[in-house]
């Protein structure tokens, strides 16, 4: 994604709806989701929906350092294309039901894929933030999932291009620009949690949440 599209997305400003506010469960993906993940996509797309399940169930009752790494690992392993490869698309935002079902994915996708993962396993919005940066070796913009383990804490910061779980002031390739939740759209401020800015409806992530209802 190019620097301006990602600082014109953030100006904007983000209403994120709130996982447990949707009809969204990946506890139990009902049936209809299967077949529509293999109809659409494939036996095998099939099976990856099938193990993301079994993630969250297998993982309810670990550690949530433990549940970071599990999640981060998993959505690592799904193979990077720009969304000009993959989509045909200059930016597009998967469902996690698509990134799996294509097998492809770029930043945000691996973030949303996260986020979306880390609610299910019962993790609150409120220590979670997908951050805006700019990834400074690759001179190019860049999205990771910034975890607070106190309100004040620095993040800790999942990535697929570093795997590694790092604090946010053991990464000095990234540069904050925006972090955003369910609470609102804010101001990176190096290693904290940055200034409030507002909140507004986001076009890409209604359409994200809308079809990510549909698929269950």
């Amino acid at each position: 994604m190019k620097i301006f599209t990602l600082l014109k997305q953030a100006s904007l400003a983000l209403f994120l709806v709130s996982f447990s506010g949707t009809s969204i469960s990946v506890n139990d993906i009902p049936i209809e989701a299967l077949v529509i993940s293999e109809k659409k996509y494939g036996i095998l797309a099939k099976k990856r929906v099938l193990a993301w399940s079994e993630l969250i169930n297998k993982n309810k009752k670990l550690t949530t350092d433990d549940q970071l790494y599990e999640v981060n690992n998993f959505f690592n392993e799904v193979p990077y294309y720009t969304d000009k490869e993959h989509w045909g698309k200059s930016d597009y935002w998967a469902t996690p039901i698509e990134m799996l079902g294509t097998n492809g994915g770029d930043c945000e996708d691996y973030v949303i894929a996260k986020y979306f993962s880390l609610r299910a396993l019962g993790i609150p919005d409120s220590k979670m933030r997908m951050m805006f940066v700019t990834a400074l070796r690759q001179n190019q913009a860049h999205m990771v999932l910034a975890f607070y383990p106190e309100p004040n804490a620095i993040p800790l910061i999942l990535d697929n291009i570093n795997p590694r779980i790092l604090p946010a002031n053991k990464r000095p390739d990234l540069r904050p620009v925006y972090s955003f939740n369910g609470e609102g759209l804010y101001k990176a401020k190096a290693e904290g949690r940055g200034t409030k800015l507002g909140n507004s409806r986001h076009k890409m992530w209604d359409d994200l949440t809308s079809r990510i209802e549909r698929e269950f």
